[in-house]
């Protein structure tokens, strides 16, 4: 079996490492990057830290407006497809070069596989709502981190080819916690201790587009009474510039972190301040408190088990979150799933194996619609 897999941002990243690891052991795959991060500190060191194997082709798409990026990475994965003439296309989570992906491979009949599909936040102002709920209507397999992802799927007339899987990051987080513990010297580095420092990150673009909104956001953050540690996205960076002078002494800005020292980092934290999905989802595993700073979150699991709270952009809420969110004095459930959710994934993808419908061997010279 011949699978293309699709990837363009850090989590997709973590993702693939470990359903590529499981796929590569009895199947080809091809690996594209969209390019849609594209510096070495959003990229490369990934492939490096998690055992990747390197593309075998980047489109180096990169930074652009929506609609000309994804554009850009509907082009590039068509060729890609048309060249490569692939049993199934494996896309994940919820960014452009996702959607792009998933149209590329859905107009040339090719089967989509959605890795975390059914996440929904049920805000169509986000781009990442836009990109999972047409990924999703595309997918001939949606592979789902949780039971919350498989009702949402069924709410909206989705039930063929849907399984709960778990979550595939936590096959990841399970395989680099421990070199993190003892080949990161992140901790030295920054001069910190553990339980003594709050790690923040902020890359949504509702939050960095809105300047009252992120300055609202970073006011809160230097409000702190313990150190705020926060690796700063490119895109973050470059929006910060008119805002930054709203921040004080207790936040320390710093260049975006390879996996392995980023594990680290909030395995040792007191509390996370975050607007990433995936940063929540790993400061359950690790059993590290978080806030969102948003008005909604996908992984709604981890709010309702106490460990996660959202505040939204609100300086005063985020204040008091700082100063009184603490663990819950309760176990951590597998409400993710258990570890094998790549191995899972991979054997689904074997089992629902069936034939092209149309040969694409001529599809490159006919006229479409």
């Amino acid at each position: 079996m011949k699978v293309v897999s699709v990837v363009g941002a850090r989590p997709q990243l973590i993702k693939a490492a470990a359903v590529s690891r499981a796929l590569r052991l009895h199947h080809t795959e091809i690996l594209v990057h969209t390019g849609q991060h594209y510096d070495r500190e959003m990229s490369d060191v990934f492939f490096e830290e998690l055992d990747i194997p390197k593309p075998d082709l980047n489109l180096g798409v990169g930074s652009a407006p929506h609609g000309a990026q994804t554009g850009a990475m509907l082009a590039g994965v068509e060729r890609a497809l048309l060249d490569t003439v692939p049993d199934w296309v494996l896309v994940y989570g919820d960014t452009n070069s996702t959607v792009a992906a998933a149209l590329a491979a859905a107009k040339l009949h090719i089967p989509v596989a959605h890795v975390e599909a059914g996440l929904r936040s049920f805000n169509r102002a986000m781009p990442e709502e836009i990109n999972r709920v047409v990924t999703d209507h595309l997918a001939d397999l949606l592979l789902c981190p949780s039971d919350t992802a498989v009702r949402n799927l069924a709410h909206e007339g989705i039930r063929d080819g849907v399984y709960c899987v778990g979550d595939v990051m936590l096959d990841a987080l399970l395989s680099a916690s421990t070199r993190a513990k003892s080949g990161s010297d992140v901790l030295r580095r920054f001069a910190m201790e553990e339980r003594q420092y709050i790690v923040a990150t902020i890359h949504r673009a509702e939050n960095t587009d809105d300047p009252e909104r992120l300055r609202s956001i970073l006011r809160g953050l230097a409000a702190s009474e313990m150190r705020v540690v926060f690796p700063v996205h490119p895109r973050t960076r470059r929006l910060l510039a008119g805002v930054a002078d709203t921040v004080g002494g207790r936040v320390s800005f710093i260049e975006p972190l390879g996996y392995l020292d980023m594990v680290r980092l909030v395995a040792g934290a007191r509390l996370i301040a975050t607007d990433s999905g995936g940063l929540q989802k790993e400061a359950y595993w690790l059993g590290v408190p978080c806030i969102t700073l948003r008005d909604e979150t996908e992984w709604v699991e981890t709010v309702a088990t106490g460990w996660n709270r959202v505040v939204g952009a609100d300086t005063s809420r985020i204040v008091d979150a700082l100063r009184s969110h603490e663990a819950p004095p309760r176990d951590r459930p597998p409400v993710y799933g258990a570890e094998g959710a790549a191995v899972r994934c991979v054997e689904l993808i074997e089992q629902a194996r069936r034939p092209r419908k149309p040969s694409l061997e001529s599809y490159g010279s006919q006229v479409v619609p």
